[in-house]
């Protein structure tokens, strides 16, 4: 069927075009113009950080940001087994081990005393996913780190906004990574931003991303870099739509509560905020009770034009990274029963009533 109602569409309805139009029509269309900068220094502002380097898409943020620090064969970079599959390509992609470890059913982020367990002499750094636009425990995070002289990378793709005891993710570690792809708080189309408040890190990421060109000679390259900058038209869009960032997360935040609404007392669960976090909702996510339902209330659904998506699976059982049996209680618990709903600012108020109307008949059979 028709889909009717997506799980995701971005809103592109401030200053876009116009911005897009005057990189057109000053033919600076590429990696240089003024767009760019602007871009960045508004984001480093937004998140409260010194530093921001844009670049092509969210993966590479990661990569980047990995690679700054210095991380290649022979470490390991503990990382949650619940994350998109970037996370953990960005790791293999340095030569380094990813080190899986398990979820808090609560908040479905990464569990400290998992990482705890997981430390050894090759660990390297911990890769602070914050899933679903809600922050990890960050205080422990930053004990554990700090305890074992480790690096600290956030993993924001998802968490544009997100605030932990009134600080934005993105600022607590060494460095951090941010994803705007099309169904991101922000979107640039394709793009991502790597932040920091460390200097040297900052002229590290700016160095890689532009092949390793020297900065006192044309044409000179001194290390091995990357064609990892955005284009001046991307960070255009990227303006334009930070600086709606507020409207569209507080837009999300009441989609959230909606929902919560209207489907009381039904065998599922939220993922909801809690004391000291502002969680910016980039997806609204439900867990049922009983997984067997899950892909059949998906199928139901997509049937009446409800478009929807299962939470991620957990990457352990993957079959790249499978090769050594594991379990992760939680995250699976967590990876076979959840489902993002249709969750972007331009979502109705009737649209939601019909998303909850269809919820509520499917559990009602």
């Amino acid at each position: 069927m028709e889909i009717k109602i997506p799980v995701y569409r971005p809103s592109l309805t401030g200053n876009e075009k116009k911005y897009v139009n005057e990189c057109l029509d000053s033919t600076w269309i590429s990696s240089k113009g003024e767009f760019i900068g602007r871009f960045e220094k508004g984001f480093a502002h937004f998140v409260d950080a010194q530093y921001a380097a844009s670049v092509s898409n969210g993966t590479v943020a990661i990569h980047l940001a990995l690679v700054v620090l210095g991380i290649g064969p022979g470490d390991e970079v503990i990382v949650p087994t619940l994350t998109y599959i970037a996370s953990v390509n960005a790791i293999t992609y340095t030569g380094a081990k990813p080190v899986f470890v398990d979820s808090i059913e609560d908040t479905w982020q990464m569990d400290p005393e998992d990482v705890e367990k997981k430390i050894t002499p090759n660990t390297k750094a911990i890769m602070a996913v914050h899933l679903y636009g809600y922050p990890c425990d960050m205080d422990a995070l930053s004990k554990i780190a700090k305890k074992h002289l480790l690096f600290i990378v956030e993993d924001c793709a998802e968490a544009i906004g997100t605030e932990y005891k009134g600080q934005k993710v993105g600022t607590f570690g060494d460095i951090a990574a941010f994803s705007f792809f099309g169904n991101k708080m922000i979107t640039t189309g394709e793009g991502g931003m790597v932040v920091t408040n460390d200097q040297t890190l900052y002229d590290r990421a700016f160095h890689y991303k532009g092949q390793g060109l020297s900065k006192h000679r044309f044409y000179w390259h001194d290390v091995v870099g990357f064609n990892y900058r955005m284009t001046n038209i991307c960070a255009a869009i990227g303006l334009a739509q930070l600086e709606q960032a507020d409207q569209f997360i507080a837009r999300k935040q009441e989609i959230a509560q909606q929902y919560m609404a209207h489907l009381e007392d039904l065998p599922l669960k939220f993922h909801k905020g809690s004391h000291g976090v502002k969680h910016s909702y980039w997806m609204c996510s439900i867990l049922v009770d009983d997984p067997e339902k899950r892909d059949q209330l998906m199928e139901y659904l997509s049937a009446k034009g409800i478009e929807t998506r299962p939470l991620f699976y957990p990457v352990h059982t993957m079959p790249m990274y499978a090769q050594n049996f594991q379990k992760h209680p939680v995250a699976e618990y967590l990876g076979w029963r959840g489902i993002n709903l249709p969750s972007y600012p331009g979502l109705s108020d009737d649209e939601i009533k019909e998303v909850c109307a269809q919820i509520k008949t499917f559990f009602a059979a």
